[in-house]
């Protein structure tokens, strides 16, 4: 427990759901309508500090609470999963955290290239050439 740190500091009515090490509760800044946040209940500020069993936990967590936020709201067909890792990266909460943002038809004019746009003019890519992909396995 970090008393500085607002996510140790988490009241408990915040918590929707819970697995283990882990918990999750609402964004205080969402950038979509559902976006959610799952942390270790340790305090640990990156997500390369995780255990396994605090990773899986997360990981449990994401899955369902990204279905339970699909069940409740169709009009979600994706989501963004990640984190910002670092100073550089954009974290601003030194505790670590992982985002599940809901993504939802329209919710942006060019959603192509998603988490790549967090560098100005890198969102937006070709597409692959059918020479670049001869190598890939299969979508399944």
């Amino acid at each position: 427990m970090n008393p500085s740190c607002p996510f140790c500091q988490l009241p408990p009515e915040r918590i929707l759901a819970a697995d283990g090490p882990c918990v999750a509760f609402r964004d205080g800044f969402p950038v979509s309508a559902g976006h959610t946040l799952v942390i270790p209940r340790r305090h640990v500020a990156s997500f390369r500090d995780l255990t396994p069993d605090e990773w899986a936990a997360a990981l449990r967590l994401a899955r369902k609470l990204a279905a339970d936020l699909q069940a409740a709201d169709p009009a979600i067909t994706g989501f963004n999963f990640g984190a910002n890792d670092g100073e550089t990266a954009g974290q601003s909460v030194f505790h670590c955290h992982l985002h599940l943002i809901p993504r939802r038809a329209g919710d942006h004019p060019a959603p192509r290239g998603g988490i790549r746009a967090v560098i100005p003019g890198r969102a937006d890519y070709p597409p692959p050439s059918a020479s670049e992909t001869s190598d890939l396995p299969p979508p399944r």
